[in-house]
């Protein structure tokens, strides 16, 4: 069996690719500070306790699980946050990917999947976008994840490192088997908090924007359901990286839906209507992220299963109605 470091493995889309990986029958190990994460959803192997900048502590864990392999999925993921706090972003997700790469040449592991987003793409148009599209971010997110693609790019030039940057567009929904599902805290993202809102949990959404160059006003989002994501960087450890040693691919559907699509989508799964009010556009928000995800369906020999949006929704509502939520738990703590 091999074994995996997961950085930031008690998060939501990583504790999905732990699974995903003991069930292909590697063993995962989860190296995680716990600030957004969650100890609980830390199921399928090891859990070890750590900053992702330090890495003395990495390469001891490396060495102490003979590690073979990382999955990066450790920084700092809020669009407006990395607005107002752009220092915070560089040196978690800049400087986290250096420290990982530190360790990864000391002890001698040479394969990094790095987590990375559409961000990098930035004001794209509306189009798809492949991967040839210009990568230029307008926001300091995409910024510092499009600076660690470029930093694993010259540590595979420079030391032999082999990298796989996945950039995934929306994640979204929650393990169909119901063992794993998304809270963040505070939560950020657009359909659990739909959700919240049409079950009474939560506040009214709030809809950052109205006067986008889109169909509707409503800015456009390819949204992919995480267990698709979590079978993609299982498929990366061992795809092929060519003379470069450095591969960058999209992960979505390749299809759009703007956020009153959802709205309405999260209105028939539950039956009730999602209470929201127009506000401001977020700074840094581009009207249009959709994917073409045919070099990850080609090169990774990936595609989705979860298509439908009723259907993605449907495993992040079946997690939040589970026992263990309840009016008064509407953040409690899980992955």
């Amino acid at each position: 069996m091999k074994t995996i470091l997961v950085t930031g493995g008690a998060g939501y889309i990583g504790s999905h690719a732990c699974k995903a990986l003991a069930a292909a029958g590697f063993e995962p190990v989860v190296f995680d500070d716990l600030s957004n994460g969650h100890r609980d959803a830390v199921r399928y192997g090891p859990l070890v306790t750590g900053d992702v900048r330090d890495s003395a502590a990495l390469g001891a864990c490396m060495q102490r699980h003979a590690v073979q392999g990382v999955i990066h999925f450790a920084g700092l993921i809020e669009v407006g946050r990395s607005v107002q706090d752009p220092a915070a972003f560089w040196d978690v997700n800049l400087n986290g990917v250096a420290s990982v790469l530190a360790a990864m040449r000391a002890q001698g592991v040479r394969r990094i999947v790095f987590s990375s987003t559409a961000a990098v793409y930035g004001q794209a148009g509306s189009g798809l976008l492949d991967e040839t599209a210009a990568a230029c971010p307008v926001n300091p997110y995409g910024d510092s994840k499009l600076a660690a693609e470029r930093l694993i790019a010259a540590h595979a030039r420079a030391h032999g490192v082999e990298g796989v940057a996945l950039r995934y567009f929306n994640a979204s929904g929650a393990d169909p088997e119901g063992e794993l599902g998304e809270a963040h805290q505070p939560e950020s993202h657009l359909i659990p908090l739909a959700l919240e809102a049409a079950l009474g949990f939560g506040p009214p959404l709030k809809l950052f924007g109205l006067d986008f160059p889109t169909p509707d006003g409503a800015c456009v989002r390819d949204f992919i359901h995480v267990a698709d994501l979590a079978q993609a960087h299982v498929a990366a450890l061992t795809v092929p990286t060519g003379e470069a040693g450095f591969l960058a691919m999209n992960l979505g559907l390749g299809r759009g839906l703007s956020v009153l699509e959802i709205i309405a989508a999260v209105e028939r799964t539950t039956g009730r209507p999602v209470p929201w009010e127009a506000a401001p556009r977020r700074a840094g928000d581009p009207p249009v992220l959709v994917a073409d995800p045919g070099l990850a369906r080609r090169r990774l020999d990936w595609s989705p299963t979860f298509t439908d949006i009723d259907a993605i929704i449907g495993t992040a509502l079946a997690w939040r109605l589970a026992p263990r939520f309840g009016p008064a738990a509407a953040h409690a703590h899980v992955a």
